[in-house]
């Protein structure tokens, strides 16, 4: 008991109390640069009309699950990033990687369900284009794809380059998934039911120069 009255450790608990609030609010109050953009009123408006994530340079980052890693900054590839961190002031390998994470997480969920208008904001014309394609050949043939990321093991800046004022980043991202098709009458046509670990090399782009900050997939590919 302190000269005052009160308990000591009820001053103390107060004072922690007081601290965790102004904490949560210094959090929450942050952009991670992928949140969606509240749409304009609409009724009956289904969540995919909302304005998509993006991949920001501006942004605070989210914790990925695995490791990152950046590459050294008197390396060509560091040396390019660099490049374009002189172009925008608000370009950050890190928070890019952040931001890739949550792309590839939103990608690969999209693609399996074929939802469409998901992948057309997070994707190039053309990718787009050849994702659309093999979703409607999915369709045709009456397969559903399951795919669950279960974990992200590594996501690391593969490769940099800036062409003119665009930049050019690929990130190697090594994942533990499950991810297979079966057929209209549930029988398996390709893949494994089994967590299987991936490695995708996947290239995004962007304009530095354009205040629209997403960086947009280009290729995907194995690793």
């Amino acid at each position: 008991m302190n000269a005052s009255g009160l308990p000591i450790d009820l001053i103390l608990f107060g004072m922690i109390a007081a601290f965790l609030v102004l904490r949560l609010r210094s959090i929450l109050g942050k952009r991670t640069g992928f949140e969606r953009q509240a749409p304009p009123p609409m009724p009956q408006q289904p969540m995919r009309k909302q304005a998509p994530p993006i991949i920001e340079g501006r942004a605070e980052p989210v914790a990925p699950a695995g490791p990152q890693a950046v590459p050294p900054v008197a390396s060509p590839t560091g040396q390019a990033l660099a490049r374009m961190r002189e172009i925008d002031r608000g370009f950050d390998p890190a928070h890019f990687l952040a931001g890739a994470e949550q792309a590839f997480r939103m990608i690969v969920a999209a693609f399996a369900s074929g939802d469409r208008a998901g992948l057309r904001a997070l994707l190039s014309d053309d990718t787009c284009k050849a994702f659309e394609e093999a979703i409607s050949a999915r369709e045709k043939a009456g397969e559903t794809q399951i795919s669950e990321i279960k974990s992200i093991q590594q996501l690391a800046i593969e490769d940099a380059t800036v062409r003119g004022t665009v930049g050019v980043v690929t990130a190697r991202i090594v994942s533990d998934q499950i991810s297979y098709t079966h057929d209209k009458d549930g029988r398996p046509v390709a893949g494994t039911d089994a967590v299987t670990e991936i490695t995708d090399l996947w290239t995004f782009e962007r304009d530095l120069t354009q205040s629209d900050p997403t960086w947009r997939l280009v290729s995907a590919r194995s690793g």
